[in-house]
């Protein structure tokens, strides 16, 4: 994948907007005491329109859904963290294509209301202790890790420079068609 960008750099040859927030964050909403927060992968600046063009480096194999909250989030920080609008959105599924895919963009006052719903609704299922996973009791293989977490089957073993905990994991037998062991 590395050796596809540097083959063909796309926008990345291109001048590009760095939010100054280490992790950009807005209120989502101060009365529910919900933030939004999230790192975007690359702004491609364009300087005809003073315009940023959200892009997400997609590493798996599977195209993300359209019912996917990334870029209605992504969209909602990047208008809230920084001053220029957002002209387009792509994905750029590294190991399938040396291209982005251009994706619609979505309606910002739509896409708060829905993603304020679901916080509100986690928000409220964190509170009562009931985060139960739609997967049943042995999760998706996303959340195994934690899981394993959770029941003390971690090494913690340092602190990042974002102050998150980091830990190893005893070797799980996680599904691996969405990898390749180097």
């Amino acid at each position: 994948m590395l050796r596809k960008v540097s083959e063909n750099p796309g926008p990345l040859k291109n001048r590009a907007v760095k939010i100054s927030q280490e992790l950009p964050y807005y209120w989502l909403s101060e009365d529910d005491n919900i933030i939004l927060c999230g790192k975007i992968d690359w702004l491609e600046y364009f300087p005809e329109t003073d315009s940023v063009h959200i892009i997400d480096f997609k590493t798996s194999k599977k195209e993300e859904s359209e019912e996917s909250f990334q870029l209605p989030i992504y969209v909602l920080l990047v208008t809230h963290c920084q001053k220029r609008p957002v002209s387009k959105a792509s994905y750029w599924y590294l190991e399938l294509s040396d291209s982005l895919v251009e994706k619609k963009l979505p309606d910002a006052n739509k896409a708060e209301q829905d993603i304020l719903k679901i916080a509100r609704q986690l928000k409220l299922a964190r509170k009562l202790d009931r985060l139960g996973c739609p997967n049943g009791e042995d999760g998706c293989p996303a959340c195994q890790p934690f899981e394993a977490l959770l029941r003390g089957e971690g090494e913690l073993v340092g602190v990042s420079h974002n102050r998150q905990d980091i830990y190893i994991l005893p070797e799980m037998n996680l599904p691996t068609e969405d990898s390749i062991i180097l």
